[in-house]
């Protein structure tokens, strides 16, 4: 009976991964890669796109995600700073959205990399779709 019951548990898992509730896409998931390919399309310095990104935060929902990386270089040695990302999904296509834009406007000099509660609700009002279930939650 017990076995029964783990199916269904794990059902119900697909099932709200598939109906857009917020998860963090596995390795090797085509959503996954096509973030982590937005990112690197966007990273310029270091090794470019030969860096390898160590995911400390991902949340995805409704085709937004907020994702937090460490630049690597091949040889796994961290090559820049951590990079806090918001990306929207438009017809199949993952965008970053410029939080320092949003940071800078604000006059707030953390921004994205500490978020406060402030500057996620400016996040919102300029994107009113974003949920705010795939912020990290900073103490």
């Amino acid at each position: 009976m017990s076995t029964d019951s783990s199916r269904i548990a794990k059902a119900s898992d697909i099932c709200q991964e598939n109906s857009g509730g917020v998860h963090t896409p596995p390795v090797g998931s085509a959503e996954r890669d096509a973030i982590l390919a937005a990112l690197h399309a966007e990273y310029t310095t270091g090794s470019g796109s030969a860096a390898k990104f160590q995911v400390k935060y991902f949340k995805v929902h409704n085709g937004w995600a907020w994702i937090d990386v460490v630049p690597l270089d091949p040889k796994g040695e961290v090559e820049g700073e951590e990079w806090p990302s918001l990306l929207h999904e438009k017809d199949g296509k993952w965008t970053i959205i410029d939080l320092i834009a949003i940071a800078a406007e604000m006059d707030d000099p953390v921004g994205p990399m500490e978020p406060s509660p402030k500057f996620l609700r400016e996040v919102q009002k300029r994107y009113p779709g974003v949920p705010s279930d795939i912020f990290p939650n900073k103490p």
